[in-house]
């Protein structure tokens, strides 16, 4: 089973920001395109953002404009830098490729926004 590790999250305001790391191994990170996911309490698992090898970019239209996805190829992590956060932008974020693989999965980080 392959491990990722997903930091960053926490409690903010509305209209603040945040931004998630996913540590991942070397060998997925230069093989697949990987997405950060969200699930929000009582809501199916939704698909955020991805970005390819060579850093072509996605985005749900829910985050368009505030959300930012990344790779930084010295730390081997997948970023997501998150602006402008919303109350339903509360949910925990995970990473995974895309297509997600059922075993590739970390623990998640919890993001909550609220004033």
């Amino acid at each position: 089973q392959v491990q990722l590790v997903e930091s960053g999250g926490g409690l903010v305001q509305p209209g603040d920001s945040l931004r998630l790391s996913c540590a991942a191994s070397g060998s997925i990170f230069s093989i697949y395109t990987m997405g950060w996911y969200r699930r929000a309490p009582g809501k199916q698992r939704e698909l955020v953002a991805t970005i390819t090898t060579g850093g072509s970019t996605n985005y749900a239209d829910s985050v368009k404009g505030r959300f930012t996805i990344s790779r930084d190829y010295t730390k081997i992590t997948v970023n997501l830098q998150m602006n402008s956060l919303k109350p339903e932008d509360t949910a925990v974020y995970s990473c995974n490729t895309f297509p997600l693989r059922s075993d590739f999965w970390g623990q998640g980080t919890q993001v909550t926004v609220s004033s």
